[in-house]
């Protein structure tokens, strides 16, 4: 063992020195992400539906809007309870923690040993034995540290974090998706409820049709082919009803999962009637989709990521210099043992030379991997804009189809009445009043189907706008943590 007097100032100016160096060499990069042009010019300046003079403010909890307390009640249950985000929160955990174990490697690490051994030793001679022993004992200090010559460890930590913020984005693309499906499942669930009560109004009336047939067969004012088809409209109206049932019993139960609650749990839902909704929303230019839609975000964070990758494949194939450092302290005393001790540096170089096409196949793989991240990309942000003009289109002639309807539902009773009573005066036979009757029963529950399905046209340009709202949210507030779950289970 070879013993040390302490440092010179001389020596601590070199190694000063030699630090300042590791510094500025860590901080150079000689491989970056090159810079792309936005798809900005490439969309279109404007949506090709017009219907700037019906819109209105957009509110970022776009549910709201529907004012039904009970629908946000149910949204914020599914925000803090659902499964899919709780899923997604704990990707966006495992993202962030990556992205601190690499962004780590950018400083040295610095580990402490200590230890103490005991040794006993017994010589046997001719005049007898002698046993010895001795103790030793060390405390050192030890640190390694690979210099970023090349930027390398930078552009790992920097694809790492971009991929965490683009796990924030998906989190957030979740959030939407989920308040949507909460609110889809909501509209439906009350459509099919609409639907019942009207498939037992129509079954009222059709009873009352049907008896009053049956009076008039009796007095021979009516045949019996009109009381067998009067029959059939109440059977096929009967029929009809355990579908009805069926289907909300079935939104139910979808509701009841997304809101992460056990089936039998069901959330209690009062309403009776579809929501009222106010003017289109504010959609803005289609531009505005390149920040408001988390999925486009998360598309290009991942694109700038891969493009981090790619610098790191590169400067994979240049030498890489290491340095250690250690200070062990060491003696058969513990009273002595910071006086004797020795100091060690020492560096590393190393510099691929064959590698059977190992790191240049890795930077191609790595540019492949950019050019699908870049498709992707473009077809993330042509799918939003696409998502929006649909809806747009949608709403436009879902609503007129639904003035359609109105106007077709109001002509059809004033027909089935004129119809009544010109066979309740003998003047014509049942099959008008038959035909009338069917006609208001079918666009009665026609209409109430379109007017579902404007309301959904509506969710689905809420969703496909996007939006900021998913920042306010705090998960790791509301979900269980991994104990609280264990003694939720115990």
């Amino acid at each position: 063992m070879r013993y040390f007097t302490k440092p010179t100032l001389d020596q601590l100016e070199a190694l000063l020195c030699i630090l300042i160096m590791v510094i500025l060499l860590a901080s150079c990069s000689a491989f970056s992400p090159q810079v792309r042009t936005s798809l900005e010019e490439d969309l279109p300046r404007d949506y090709s539906v017009d219907m700037l003079s019906q819109q209105g403010e957009r509110t970022q909890q776009w549910w709201e809007d529907f004012r039904a307390p009970e629908l946000d009640t149910l949204v914020g249950q599914a925000l803090s309870g659902n499964f899919t985000l709780q899923e997604a929160w704990a990707r966006l955990r495992q993202a962030q923690a990556l992205a601190v174990q690499t962004g780590a490697n950018l400083y040295p690490d610095l580990n402490v040993t200590a230890g103490g051994s005991t040794a006993r030793q017994r010589t046997d001679s001719g005049s007898g034995g002698s046993t010895s022993s001795g103790s030793s004992y060390s405390l050192g200090i030890a640190s390694s540290y690979e210099l970023d010559l090349w930027g390398k460890i930078r552009a790992e930590e920097e694809a790492a974090v971009l991929e965490a913020q683009a796990s924030r984005e998906d989190y957030s693309a979740a959030a939407m998706t989920v308040a949507a499906q909460v609110t889809e499942d909501w509209i439906n669930l009350v459509s099919q409820r609409m639907q019942k009560q009207i498939l037992l109004d129509q079954l009222e009336t059709n009873r009352t049709y049907l008896e009053l047939t049956q009076l008039r067969y009796r007095k021979s004012l009516a045949s019996a082919v009109d009381v067998y088809q009067q029959r059939q409209l109440v059977e096929q109206v009967e029929a009809q009803l355990p579908l009805v049932e069926a289907a909300e019993a079935t939104y139910l139960n979808e509701l009841t999962l997304l809101l992460g609650k056990p089936q039998g749990s069901y959330p209690v839902i009062t309403s009776d009637k579809l929501p009222s909704f106010g003017e289109l929303p504010s959609t803005g230019l289609p531009a505005d989709l390149l920040v408001n839609r988390p999925d486009v975000c998360s598309a290009g964070l991942r694109l700038m990521a891969s493009d981090w990758q790619v610098a790191v494949a590169r400067a994979d194939r240049l030498p890489a210099i290491s340095l250690s450092a250690s200070a062990l302290y060491s003696a058969e005393s513990l009273d002595l043992i910071f006086d004797n001790w020795i100091l060690s540096l020492a560096g590393n170089l190393a510099a691929p030379v064959f590698d059977a096409g190992r790191r240049s196949s890795e930077v191609e793989r790595t540019t492949a991997v950019v050019d699908e991240n870049l498709a992707a990309y473009r077809r993330t942000v042509y799918t939003a804009v696409k998502e929006v003009e649909d809806a747009l289109v949608r709403e436009e002639k879902t609503s007129q189809y639904v003035r359609g309807l109105q106007q077709q539902t109001a002509t059809a009773r004033l027909v089935l009445e004129e119809a009544r009573l010109r066979y309740t005066k003998g003047i014509t036979d049942y099959l008008p009043v038959l035909t009338a009757l069917r006609s208001v029963q079918g666009l009665e529950t026609s209409l109430v189907d379109q007017q579902t399905q404007l309301l959904i046209n509506r969710v689905n340009l809420y969703r496909a706008l996007g939006g900021t709202w998913t920042d306010e949210i705090s998960p790791a507030q509301a979900f269980l943590t991994t104990n609280e779950k264990q003694g939720v289970i115990e």
